[in-house]
């Protein structure tokens, strides 16, 4: 197995150093109200569009930035953000939105603003994502518009202007039934047009992804590679005040490190424990364990751009050859479920009626010789972190690795520190089967089916880079109808024929737990498996 030096240093500087900055931060400050977080891996930047991992996005768009409309706390319900209120014309085409008045872009050591919120900044951070000929499309080398190019928002969006100051109208080409949903994705953050305009011209646009500047309940102080990340309550947030003076995220990769922080009182939440560690947890008279079912999948995907993947039923026998609850019952230990289906059971359109691969070692070796496939050597990525829907993938590619070897299948595991390992991830050349998994965003199949799915997203979030006419139809039909039992059938049928296909091994579904201190009031989790602190107070 390879694994990252970096990410075995990451740990140590997140012991180490974050201990240090915390306890300089609690001593030199005694009065202000700060709570720190133990997030599991480091945030790849800080401009949210870039990216699509929650631990990222928990560090840059839910603390820093705001969008025209947001999800309620604990729900998937779209309610007014940026924007007080929106109109749809009557073919379903024009969205016009008008802008709260009066909303500030925070003020930092590194950036004033001269103005407030105006539609010029709602279209930047849109027409960026969209238009090849602007100058911040391609602004990080290597880096694409992953989730708006995953959900095709370029195809969707015709057209996006300004009425006045305060109003916005986005055009479509056609209608959508989850636009607003879209909307209130990570993707769809308003940063600061101003701010952006002045980093053109000093020729340092790469700071737009390392000193952020946005609207949101914390403004952004001071990032400590791969150990902490500061923030403080921003004075002039638009809605309720946060309780918090200062938010801290404390780095801290390993999970076990993180418990151990946590009842330490080195931090007062600790995300994504090992599920061993679950019951002691909620044992401890000074902790609370929340628990919610997670809307996430964790899956092997295949490169079904590389033989032998390339074939349905050689990847048909590599999942019969699995034994998917021995991994449950070992990784899970009662808090994940065996899946069948790329879509979570808690959302609409799941069918349950599919049946599940049989696991059927013998069948699986008989398939694979009939399908020409003899002494097969391939590689599984396992994920270096823990992430919602897989506590441990690492031991999860060993019980895999096991099971392939009973039908002459020889694996090789490798892995990669977080933030690099999803960089290769989308690589179309990559060897054998990899590791990910993802949680909704929105709550609506398209959102889930589109990133995994879509034919634009081969060599990006499709990770199987899989390209299926059938699949791709049914999904582009069932964005524009607008009656859900109608787009609840096109999901049904879609999940039978990706049955029969197998891009993946569907893994799991799991509940996500989430051990804090006592002493914490507000704190709702999120069923898009993110985590807000806006609401969040800390008892001195």
């Amino acid at each position: 197995m390879t694994v990252s030096k970096h990410g075995r240093f990451a740990t140590r500087l997140a012991t180490g150093v974050a201990i240090a900055l915390l306890s300089g931060l609690f001593g030199g400050q005694a009065l202000a109200k700060s709570l720190v977080y133990c997030s599991e891996s480091s945030p790849e930047g800080f401009d949210p569009a870039l990216y699509s991992t929650n631990s990222t996005w928990d560090a840059s768009s839910k603390p820093i930035y705001s969008r025209l409309v947001e999800f309620e706390q604990g729900t998937t319900n779209v309610v007014p953000g940026l924007a007080e209120s929106w109109t749809i014309s009557d073919d379903k085409l024009e969205y016009t939105f008008k802008l709260r008045k009066g909303v500030k872009f925070q003020t930092t050591d590194y950036f004033a603003p001269s103005r407030e919120l105006t539609a010029d900044d709602v279209i930047f951070s849109l027409d960026r994502q969209r238009l090849k000929d602007s100058p911040w499309y391609g602004y990080i080398a290597g880096s694409r518009w992953e989730i708006f190019e995953g959900m095709e928002m370029q195809n969707l969006i015709k057209d996006i202007s300004k009425v006045d100051d305060n109003t916005v109208k986005i055009v479509l080409n056609q209608p959508s039934a989850s636009l607003l949903a879209m909307l209130a994705m990570d993707f769809g953050s308003v940063l600061s047009k101003e701010y952006a305009d002045k980093l053109l011209a000093a020729g340092t646009k790469e700071k737009l992804n390392q000193q952020p500047i946005g609207t949101g309940p914390f403004r952004f102080v001071d990032y400590q590679q791969d150990a902490v990340i500061r923030f403080q309550a921003n004075p002039d947030y638009f809605g309720e005040k946060p309780k918090l003076d200062e938010l801290v995220f404390a780095v801290t990769v390993d999970p076990t490190a993180r418990i151990q922080r946590l009842r330490a009182g080195e931090c007062q939440m600790a995300p994504y424990p090992a599920p061993a560690d679950i019951a002691e947890l909620k044992a401890d008279p000074n902790l609370t364990v929340m628990e919610k079912p997670g809307l996430n999948v964790a899956y092997l995907a295949y490169n079904t751009l590389m033989p032998p993947f390339d074939k349905a039923e050689v990847r048909r026998a590599l999942n019969m050859a699995m034994n998917k609850q021995a991994i449950i019952d070992a990784i899970f230990q009662g808090t994940g479920q065996v899946a069948k289906n790329p879509l979570p059971p808690g959302m609409w359109g799941y069918n349950d009626a599919v049946a599940d691969d049989k696991y059927d070692p013998e069948a699986a070796r008989k398939m694979l010789e009939a399908a020409g496939v003899k002494d097969l050597k391939m590689k599984i990525w396992a994920m270096p972190v823990s992430r919602p829907y897989m506590p441990n993938a690492q031991r999860t590619a060993e019980l895999i690795q096991a099971d392939f070897a009973k039908v002459g299948v020889t694996v090789e595991i490798v892995s990669y520190e977080w933030g690099e390992y999803v960089k290769r991830a989308r690589d179309k050349d990559r060897d054998g089967a990899i590791i990910l998994g993802a949680t909704s965003d929105n709550g609506d199949p398209d959102n889930l089916i589109s990133y995994f799915f879509a034919c634009s997203g081969v060599g990006g979030a499709n990770f199987a880079n899989w390209c299926y006419q059938p699949v791709e139809d049914l999904m582009q039909k069932a964005r524009i109808t607008s009656d859900q039992g109608e787009r609840t059938r096109m999901y049904h049928e879609l999940q039978v024929l990706f049955k029969e296909q197998a891009p993946w091994a569907t893994l799991d579904h799991s509940t996500v737990s989430l051990p804090m201190s006592k002493k914490i009031t507000g704190y709702v989790m999120d069923p898009l498996g993110s985590h807000r602190f806006e609401s969040v107070d800390i008892a001195e």
